[in-house]
């Protein structure tokens, strides 16, 4: 699975900005981080933003940056458009996901199902409660930012840790951490709140004369 998919299952810069201001800090317990992440969620209905992502290796050296757009109507769809370096478009219907590459002229569908286990989208445009899916691991509050993380129960997921990062009901960054050391790191700007998007955000159509590839079992269509 490419690693812009596994990001949208789904799917931070945030902690590179951290990393040169020191915050104050204050004591929060996991049951009280647990239940501001799961208040957050149990209000948002959808949710609108721009991003920029950071990936690094291992040793902490950056190996990817891209940006784009987010969108997110629960339960179950959500439209990443990344827009820089490369384009490619991940949408789902709330039962399929289309991951469009325009460089390679190819279009892969997934069932929805069978690719958030595990994942950050699977809360963020779920309608799980966080504890069913994740154990919450550690929380922190610096300043007027509360970092949350969470380990996935599913041995399954391509990640080990998943961190929200929040100020107040706002989401300001989510950072994946998977099997092998690699960081994920997402930070969102323009960040709107159960925003009414329209369902044709949520329907993709692949172009004429692109390879598409269906691993959902189904015809290779919008819902």
């Amino acid at each position: 699975m490419c690693r812009c998919v596994r990001l949208v299952f789904a799917a931070l810069m945030f902690l590179c900005v951290l990393s040169s201001v020191v915050f104050a800090q204050s004591e929060v317990t996991v049951d009280s981080g647990y239940m501001h992440l799961q208040r957050f969620l149990d209000s948002l209905t959808s949710l609108q933003a721009s991003f920029t992502q950071t990936v690094r290796d291992s040793r902490d050296q950056v190996i990817d940056t891209s940006k784009g757009t987010l969108l997110i109507k629960r339960p179950g769809q959500f439209r990443w458009n990344y827009e820089q370096p490369n384009a490619q478009i991940i949408v789902s219907n709330g039962e399929r996901i289309w991951i469009y590459d325009s460089e390679l002229a190819q279009v892969t569908i997934n069932r929805l199902d069978l690719s958030l286990n595990g994942t950050p989208a699977q809360l963020l445009s779920g309608q799980n409660k966080i504890r069913d899916t994740f154990e919450v691991e550690h929380v922190e509050q610096r300043a007027d930012l509360l970092l949350i993380n969470l380990a996935p129960k599913s041995l399954n997921s391509d990640f080990k840790v998943v961190q929200f990062v929040l100020r107040k009901e706002q989401l300001m960054g989510l950072s994946l951490t998977d099997k092998l050391g690699q960081i994920t790191q997402l930070h969102f700007s323009e960040v709107k709140n159960n925003p009414k998007l329209p369902e044709s955000q949520f329907i993709f159509i692949p172009p004429k004369g692109v390879d598409v590839i269906d691993n959902s079992g189904k015809a290779a269509k919008a819902k």
